[in-house]
Formats: C-alpha cells, sequence, structure tokens
C-alpha cells in the first residue's frame, strides 16, 4: 500500500511517531514490527485480575473473614484515589479554582463511596463470626493504614493534626519528628494502664515513621489548606467543598468506622478491646479528637460541637440539639 492510500490521519500518527521514538535515539521500524507479534490486551491482564483475586489470604477458615479482607482492601484503593487528586492539587503551580474544585469534587465522591460502604462492615459479617476470627488478627488494625495518615498530612497543617491536649503548645514546632510524635492518633495506641505505646503502634512506627516524618516536611507549604489560601479565584462554591471535605473526612467517615466497633465491640459492663489494643472509644468519635482541617472555614460553636449531632442520632437513635 502506497503513502497514497492512508488516511491523512494514520499519516499524521505515523510522523508523529517517527518524531517521538526518533528523539529518543529510537527505531521506529523496529517497535511497528514488534506490534506485528504483540498479542492484543485484554481486560484481564489490563487489571492484573488474577493477581488481584489471588491477594485475599484468610488467617481462618471462617467464610465472613474473606469480606473483612475484601473491604479493607477495597478501602486502601480509594484512599489511593484520593491520594492521587489531594497530589495534584497540591503540586499544580499556578492553580486555578476550577482545578481545584474539579480534583476536591472527586476527593468528596470517594469519601461518599467510603461512607456508605461501611455498611458492609457492620451489616455483612456474622458477629459471632467476627469476634472469633479478629483473635488471629493480632496486632494488625486498620490504625496502622499509612494511607491514610498520608491524606491528612497532604489536607492540612500538620499542627491541626496534634493532640488536642498539647496542640497550643507545639504551635510553632517545626521539627518533623516531634510532631510526629504528637499527632492525635499516637494516643489511641497507647495501653491505657501503663502508657505504653503497644507493639501496634511499635511496628507501625518502624516502618512508616521516616517517610511520615519526611512527608510532614515536604508538605509543610503546599498542603490543600495552604492551596486554598493562596488561590487567587477561590470562591464560596470551593470553601463549601471545603467544608464538606473536612466533614466527611473529620466526622462521617471516623463516626462510621465508631458505629461498626460499637456493633462489634461494644459489650456491657466492658467494652472488648481491638484487635490492635488502640483505645477506639477515644480514638474514633472526631468530638474527643477535634482533628478539623480548616478551622478557619468554621465558627466557634461549629468547632465546639464538631460531630456531636450526629454520634447523638447514629448511635444513640436520638435527634442531637
Amino acid at each position: 500500500m502506497s503513502p497514497s492510500q492512508y488516511s491523512p490521519e494514520v499519516l499524521e500518527k505515523i510522523e508523529l511517531l517517527q518524531q517521538k521514538f526518533k528523539a529518543s535515539g529510537q527505531d521506529l521500524s523496529s517497535y511497528l514490527e514488534g506490534l506485528l507479534y504483540a498479542d492484543y490486551l485484554t481486560y484481564w491482564d489490563y487489571i492484573n485480575l488474577d493477581i488481584l483475586l489471588s491477594l485475599q489470604q484468610p488467617k481462618t477458615s471462617f467464610k465472613d473473614e474473606k469480606i473483612f479482607i475484601i473491604y479493607h482492601q477495597i478501602t486502601e484503593l480509594y484512599f489511593k484515589l484520593i491520594i492521587w487528586e489531594l497530589e495534584q492539587i497540591a503540586e499544580k503551580n499556578p492553580l486555578d479554582a476550577e482545578f481545584f474544585k474539579a480534583r476536591l469534587a472527586r476527593v468528596n465522591m470517594y469519601f461518599d463511596q467510603l461512607i456508605s460502604s461501611f455498611a458492609v462492615m457492620w451489616k455483612g459479617m456474622e458477629k459471632d463470626q467476627f469476634l472469633k476470627f479478629r483473635m488471629s488478627l493480632l496486632p494488625s488494625s486498620g490504625f496502622q493504614s499509612a494511607q491514610y495518615r498520608v491524606i491528612e498530612i497532604l489536607s492540612t497543617d500538620v499542627h491541626q493534626l496534634i493532640h488536642i491536649d498539647v496542640r497550643g503548645k507545639l504551635k510553632n514546632e517545626p521539627n518533623p519528628d516531634l510532631l510526629f510524635d504528637n499527632l492525635y492518633w499516637q494516643q489511641g495506641a497507647v495501653e491505657l494502664a501503663t502508657g505504653e505505646k503497644t507493639l501496634t503502634l511499635k511496628t507501625f512506627e518502624k516502618k512508616y515513621k521516616k517517610p511520615l516524618s519526611d512527608f510532614i516536611e515536604n508538605y509543610r507549604d503546599q498542603n490543600i489548606w495552604k492551596k486554598y489560601q493562596s488561590c487567587m479565584d477561590k470562591d464560596e462554591a470551593l470553601q463549601k467543598m471545603m467544608r464538606d471535605y473536612d466533614l466527611k473526612a473529620n466526622v462521617f467517615w471516623p463516626l462510621a468506622h465508631y458505629k461498626s466497633a460499637v456493633r462489634y465491640l461494644h459489650r456491657s459492663p466492658q467494652d472488648i478491646a481491638a484487635t490492635g489494643g488502640t483505645n477506639w472509644q477515644k480514638y474514633l468519635p472526631p468530638r474527643f479528637q477535634k482533628v478539623i482541617f480548616f478551622p478557619d472555614l468554621w465558627t466557634p460553636t461549629e468547632m465546639e460541637e464538631w460531630g456531636k449531632g450526629w454520634v447523638v442520632k447514629e448511635i444513640f437513635g436520638e435527634e442531637g440539639e
């Protein structure tokens, strides 16, 4: 077939390919020959389906453990999507409100999926099975999700993530290692009787303290809050999306988790301990932690009542004041 028999679109693409490969010192004809021998791409190969479906490795014979594993794997994939969008906001210069809102809308959509999906955890497993297979998971815990810590660090000034008891004292502290040691969730993984770190926390720090401390330093000046402050054309719509994100991440998501914990671990006269020894009663409820990504977007009353109305309604079945 002569060149004249090709459509202009095909000839244009061949020319563009020639330019691309020439720029990197590659021979176009060799790559075209490779295409002759290559198999067509399949769906299962593209998404590595066989590998994906082999990643569920239960530790017990209880059927519902597979549900537990798959749910947490899906959650981590959603976390990866959220990080992907937040990083785009953080790294774009200059950043305009249109781009900001488009990416933040995706983040909020992903959190909506996460929040609603937690029904799988508190409706989708038999309590008796869960209370048995969970004992084979010690000392692991969802507390050890490093991706969620990345989401938090990407979202706000790290001082907003400091435990509320020392937040004021460390307001101007620059040392990322010291800041890491005082992040709010640290208090959720200490032994109540002794104040000592649990094995869950020790193993987490061994693997992730250095990269997370580096992350704190790297995003100190380009987290989502800093980018919002510097966005020249921000408007009320973006502000509302920021507030929605704050609520989804710091109220509705942890309380969905809390609702599941109550379903499985609440028992009179004494609650059942979480697998990693985490103090879930104090760690999960937002009204105790007062973690707010964007405090300047909320009134003092709103911050004082942070998460309270939802707890009253959803956990105790009463309407909030």
